[in-house]
C-alpha cells in the first residue's frame, strides 16, 4: 500500500496536479448533456413526421380535426332545414294536435269517458310515429353533415383505441395539468369570442326587428309565429356563419398543432428506422456476406470460362460458350478493379486464355449479367474473340 502511495504522489508531482484537484473533481456530478437540449434526449425537434409516424398516431385516435368547425357546419344545415322545411313542419304539428283533440269525442262516445291502458298505449303509437316521421329529416341531415365533416377533415379511419380506459385519463395530477395548459386557454379564448358575438349579433338582430316585434299584437297568431320564426332562423345563420369563421381558424390552428407535435429528432427518426427496415449495420453486414458468397461462385466458375476479356486493368468479364447447352455464349464471372484482378489471376491458375478488348470488356461488364446470354448486338464481337481463342487452343 505504501508503495502504491507513493507511485500516485509521484505521478501527481510530475504531472503538476494538486491533491485537492482531485478531490474536487470526485465531487463533480456525472451529467448527460443530451438532456439539457430542447425537447428532451434526441435533441430538437426539426425534422419532418414520417407516414409511419403520423400512421400510429392516427391508429392512436391523434388526428388534426376542429369540433367548432363541424358544429358550425351543423347548424347552418339546421337552420337552412328549418327555412325549408318550417312551413312542413308546422302542418305536421298542427295535424298532431287535431289529431289528438279529435281523439276526444270519440273517447268519450266509445269508452264512456274512461281511457283505459290499451287505448293509452295505442295513442301513445300513433303520437311518436307522427313525430318519428316529422323529427327524422332533422336527424338525417345532423347525422350526414356530421359524418362528412370528420370524414373531410380526418378521412376514414377506424379506431377504437380512443375509446380504451387510460389511467392517464383519471389521474389528477394530469387533470390538474389539463385544465391549465394551452389548449385550455385557446378554448376558453373561443368560449369568450363566440359569446360577445352572439350578443352582438343579437343586439343588432333585435334593434333591426324592434318595430316589427312591437306590432305582433296587431296580426293574428299563425302570423306572429312565422315572424319570430323568420327571425330566429335568420339569427341562427348569421350566428352559424359566424362560428364558420371560428371553425375554419380553430382547423388551420389544430393542424399547425398537430404538425409540431408530429416533429421528430433525427434520433427518433433512426430509431424508427432501425425498428422498421432493421439495423443499417447488421444489413450492410449481410449484403457482405451475400456478395462474398456470390465472389466465391464466380470464382469457381472462371476456371470454367473460355476466355476473359479485360480491358486491361479496370475490369475482366468471363465467358463460357456450350453449343450443346445454349445458344450464345454466357457470362459467368466479371469484376472492376480489384475483383478484376482476381478473376485474371484465377484464369491464369487454370491457363484460361486473356485478351483484351477494351470497347467488349466494357459493354459486356455494364450490360450482361452474371449467368446472363450475351445480347444478339455482342454475337459478332465475342464470335471473332472466341474464334481467336479456338485457333490458339486448337479448338
Amino acid at each position: 500500500m505504501e508503495d502504491e502511495a507513493d507511485v500516485r504522489e509521484d505521478i501527481l508531482h510530475k504531472n503538476n496536479i494538486k491533491a485537492s484537484d482531485i478531490l474536487q473533481y470526485k465531487l463533480l456530478v456525472p451529467m448527460n448533456i443530451q438532456f439539457f437540449a430542447k425537447d428532451g434526449p434526441g435533441g430538437e425537434k426539426t425534422e419532418e413526421p414520417t407516414s409511419k409516424k403520423l400512421d400510429d398516431a392516427r391508429k392512436e385516435g391523434q388526428v388534426a380535426k376542429s369540433k367548432d368547425l363541424v358544429q358550425s357546419i351543423e347548424l347552418i344545415g339546421l337552420f337552412l332545414l328549418l327555412k325549408v322545411y318550417a312551413g312542413t313542419l308546422g302542418e305536421k304539428c298542427m295535424q298532431i294536435f287535431n289529431y289528438v283533440y279529435g281523439m276526444i269525442p270519440k273517447i268519450l262516445d266509445d269508452y264512456y269517458g274512461l281511457l283505459t291502458v290499451k287505448t293509452s298505449m295505442a295513442i301513445i303509437r300513433t303520437l311518436t310515429l307522427k313525430m318519428a316521421i316529422i323529427i327524422l329529416p332533422i336527424f338525417a341531415v345532423g347525422f350526414a353533415i356530421a359524418f362528412i365533416g370528420n370524414l373531410v377533415q380526418v378521412k376514414w379511419k377506424v379506431t377504437a383505441k380512443p375509446m380504451m380506459p387510460k389511467l392517464s385519463k383519471i389521474s389528477p395530477i394530469n387533470g390538474f395539468k389539463r385544465m391549465f395548459s394551452m389548449r385550455t386557454l385557446v378554448e376558453t379564448a373561443k368560449s369568450i369570442a363566440l359569446i360577445i358575438i352572439i350578443m352582438a349579433l343579437v343586439y343588432t338582430t333585435i334593434k333591426d326587428k324592434l318595430m316589427m316585434i312591437k306590432g305582433l299584437y296587431n296580426i293574428s297568431l299563425n302570423q306572429a309565429i312565422e315572424a319570430i320564426g323568420d327571425m330566429v332562423i335568420t339569427l341562427g345563420l348569421k350566428i352559424s356563419m359566424f362560428y364558420l369563421v371560428i371553425g375554419i381558424t380553430d382547423f388551420v390552428y389544430q393542424k399547425r398543432k398537430h404538425h409540431k407535435e408530429m416533429m421528430m429528432t433525427k434520433q427518433e427518426i433512426k430509431d424508427e428506422y432501425k425498428n422498421t427496415e432493421g439495423d443499417p449495420q447488421i444489413k450492410g453486414q449481410i449484403r457482405r456476406r451475400m456478395q462474398e458468397a456470390s465472389n466465391r461462385r464466380m470464382m469457381q466458375a472462371v476456371p470454367t470460362a473460355d476466355v476473359v476479356i479485360t480491358n486491361p486493368t479496370h475490369f475482366a468479364v468471363a465467358l463460357r460458350y456450350d453449343p450443346d447447352n445454349g445458344n450464345a455464349p454466357v457470362v459467368v464471372a466479371k469484376g472492376e478493379d480489384y475483383l478484376a484482378q482476381k478473376i485474371k489471376d484465377k484464369a491464369r491458375e487454370a491457363d484460361v486464355e486473356i485478351v483484351e478488348n477494351k470497347p467488349l470488356a466494357r459493354m459486356l461488364y455494364f450490360n450482361v449479367d452474371v449467368g446472363a446470354q450475351i445480347p444478339p448486338e455482342l454475337y459478332q464481337a465475342v464470335a471473332e474473340v472466341l474464334a481467336y481463342v479456338y485457333k490458339i487452343k486448337n479448338k
